[in-house]
């Protein structure tokens, strides 16, 4: 095993592959059924020829930069594994920053005796509705929205897989038209890459992940735009309500300029992720 995870490093160095030894590692670990740690405790375990296949096919996919959750189909989330193909965005790690933020909005209103209406808009995987749900056991449920039929068919199987079927609603529809009922507390982690940054992208992303998922027009902001005003004019979210949404980095100050317009009494501020980057923007109506 341990000349297996030397070729394999060496096959993903000559790709140009960041992180090699840990992504060979990880590969490996998927082949064999086995975590990091077991990985490493036992470096002499001989691999079976068909284990050595399919590990060579996994080194050669992410030798042509497929990411490592597709190659592996699952990726962790919040203390949670989800099932990711290319029919949905990998779950980031910045993102775990809008579940905890939600989290504290809905604790604070299940504190104060009422049960708040939720809602994700553009759900991809049902990363963020999944892990909201399976962490506050006191919310009734949840609404898991996403314009893509695909993308939510991923979002079912991860449903079952965390036994969140009864409690993640699934809605097909574009952003807000599919909610049946007006919210207190509405997230949305939206794309928001510009079609000006596909030349600064690496391949990894740019060539597997569906551009559904990542493009909004020229600067990322057509759909973060969209929906906040289709929350205005709708009504969907309620006095008092809250929207925590995540966005590039460079789109506080555009964005927060634009909520102003909508709601002037409004109160808005930009939260920062651990990189020290602009991430969430949380809107607290009067």
């Amino acid at each position: 095993m341990r000349e297996a995870l030397a070729q394999g490093a060496q096959t993903l160095a000559r790709a140009d592959i960041q992180g090699t030894r840990l992504e060979a590692q990880v590969l490996l670990g998927e082949v064999l059924g086995m975590d990091r740690s077991r990985l490493l405790a036992y470096p002499d375990q001989v691999l079976t020829r068909e284990q050595e296949q399919l590990y060579h096919s996994y080194l050669q996919r992410r030798g042509a930069h497929e990411p490592v959750a597709y190659i592996v189909g699952h990726k962790g989330f919040y203390g949670l594994d989800f099932l990711v193909d290319r029919r949905v965005l990998i779950p980031r790690p910045e993102t775990e920053l809008l579940v905890e933020a939600a989290l504290q909005e809905i604790d604070q209103r299940l504190a104060s005796g009422m049960a708040p209406v939720v809602a994700d808009i553009g759900t991809g995987s049902g990363a963020i509705p999944i892990s909201v749900a399976v962490s506050e056991l006191r919310l009734p449920y949840i609404y898991a929205c996403d314009i893509s039929p695909e993308a939510l068919e991923v979002t079912r199987q991860n449903c079952v897989r965390h036994h969140m079927t009864d409690r993640v609603r699934l809605l097909e529809g574009d952003l807000l038209a599919p909610l049946p009922e007006a919210v207190d507390v509405l997230l949305a982690n939206l794309p928001y890459v510009g079609e000006d940054e596909r030349s600064d992208m690496n391949a990894d992303v740019l060539d597997y992940e569906p551009p559904l998922a990542l493009f909004s027009g020229p600067h990322g902001l057509d759909l973060l735009y969209r929906l906040c005003k289709d929350a205005h004019t709708s009504g969907t979210l309620k006095r008092g309500g809250v929207m925590l949404l995540e966005i590039g980095y460079q789109q506080c100050e555009p964005l927060t300029h634009f909520l102003h317009g909508l709601w002037p009494q409004a109160a808005i501020h930009c939260q920062k992720d651990y990189a020290g980057w602009d991430r969430l923007v949380h809107v607290r109506l009067p």
